[in-house]
């Protein structure tokens, strides 16, 4: 009989080692190695899910059949945007988010309104089918509907052995399948705990090949660690064809669906729901909703547009500079980057004289969105000098630019797209960079400002007594 080898591995990065160590030498993890049984993989990867595997052939590209952009219709129109224009036949999509945040009443709904086009199974190792059956009741009672009304081809099982699962697949030959969650499903062949890096690894692995050979959708749902990344290896990102995260404070109304990979659409893009009693609805102008309780002509607040994949969003960012206590002063940014934070503030010390050394300084962005590209630069530079002169910046106005370090501004790529939405919403005037070239802006639907830099376009945009 041969000796039974174990291994250590690392439960945020996936890292082996042949001991337990007490930090990870590649994420600086403590105490995140667990103790695992090898067992010979090369079985488990012969195995095939039984009754959807074919002999595989190499086909000529123009043989093959059917039209490359079919997509099922997805009625949940953010969700669909995000997706890339509804559901890719055979793709495997990856959801995840804080605990509480909302994915699994974003799925049940999506698995509610795709029951209509075909056989949706619903598995669940998190709650029971009963649990699942009440909120369903919940959501349907929402919108004036009974239990009579709940769809026939929307099947529920309670199940974590994944084996057991594709069995119920082969029988059921669901259009769509949802797995709530992969963390608490398990390969029997495997001798590791459910949740552990082998076991996400082979179970996405299957679900993959189950989608691809099979042209079943699989929507996983995963969790996140503290620090907001997702549970298990980073393999399983690569596994699978898209990623989305749901974000949101979890006692904020507003959560938002961001594409951080799509094999078959945009990455970064974005759809908006609010969460309430009758599930997730969808935000279809989060511009507006954003902006809706804006204090007009308050100082420290400003309006920029940022681009989240291929949608333009207006947001509020505002600012506060409040005098320091300490001898250090604080910097608190809320939805932008820190250091975007600290660079802003550097420029503004040193191009335009202001005395923020002695300041605290926040920075918040209304709505719980999350801004990484630098066009938002020149509106939280606004709003800061906003605050610290305690002069509101003009309420008709929208600020796109790029603050670089000398003081000057630099121009930004979408800028139609941007310009065209602020002027859908009401705004007269768009402080921009100044540019040589100037054609194919929109000249007729909203007035365009120009500045080279920070101290010539904060005076165009702060109101003067």
């Amino acid at each position: 009989m041969s000796k039974t080898q174990t291994h250590y591995v690392c439960q945020n990065c996936g890292r082996t080692s042949p001991r337990k160590l007490g930090k990870c030498p590649s994420c600086g993890h403590w105490d995140s190695f667990v103790e695992e049984i090898l067992t010979p993989l090369p079985d488990i990867k012969k195995k095939a899910v039984s009754g959807l595997l074919s002999q595989s052939t190499p086909r000529r590209i123009s043989e093959i059949e059917g039209d490359v952009e079919e997509r099922m219709y997805l009625p949940i129109g953010e969700f669909s945007r995000v997706l890339g224009g509804g559901i890719v036949p055979g793709s495997v999509v990856l959801i995840s988010g804080d605990p509480g945040i909302g994915k699994s009443t974003l799925m049940l709904q999506t698995a509610l309104a795709m029951a209509g086009e075909g056989t949706v199974l619903y598995a669940s190792g998190e709650e029971s089918e009963r649990q699942i059956k009440m909120r369903a009741l919940r959501l349907a009672r929402q919108e004036g509907k009974t239990e009579t009304d709940l769809p026939d081809n929307l099947l529920l099982v309670t199940e974590t052995n994944l084996n057991a699962i594709l069995e119920h697949v082969r029988s059921t030959q669901p259009a769509l399948l949802v797995i709530d969650s992969i963390q608490t499903m398990y390969l029997p062949e495997l001798e590791s705990a459910a949740g552990s890096v082998s076991q996400i690894r082979q179970c996405a692995a299957q679900l993959r090949e189950l989608a691809k050979s099979s042209g079943i959708t699989v929507f996983i749902i995963g969790h996140v660690t503290k620090e907001g990344t997702i549970a298990g290896p980073r393999v399983l990102e690569h596994i699978v064809d898209t990623v989305l995260y749901l974000e949101g404070e979890r006692y904020q109304f507003f959560r938002l669906l961001r594409s951080i990979k799509n094999r078959f659409g945009a990455t970064s893009e974005v759809g908006v729901f609010e969460m309430s009693e009758r599930g997730m609805i969808e935000v279809s102008n989060p511009s507006e909703a954003f902006l809706a309780e804006r204090m007009v002509s308050a100082p420290g607040s400003a309006i920029a547009v940022t681009m989240e994949g291929t949608r333009p969003l207006l947001v509020e960012i505002q600012g506060l500079t409040s005098h320091t206590s300490y001898g250090n002063p604080r910097r608190t940014p809320n939805g932008i980057d820190f250091n975007r934070l600290l660079l802003i503030t550097a420029v503004l010390t040193r191009r335009m004289r202001m005395r923020l050394g002695e300041q605290d300084v926040f920075v918040n962005v209304v709505g719980g969105m999350r801004i990484s590209e630098p066009a938002a630069d020149l509106a939280v530079a606004a709003a800061i000098a906003s605050s610290m002169q305690d002069v509101p910046v003009k309420a008709n106005a929208v600020l796109i630019g790029e603050v670089g370090l000398s003081g000057e501004l630099r121009w930004v790529g979408q800028m139609d797209a941007r310009l065209r939405e602020a002027a859908k919403l009401g705004f007269k005037t768009a402080v921009v960079p100044k540019r040589v070239r100037r054609d194919g802006l929109l000249t007729d639907k909203i007035e365009i400002v120009e500045a080279r830099s920070l101290r010539e376009a904060l005076k165009l945009a702060l109101l003067s007594d």
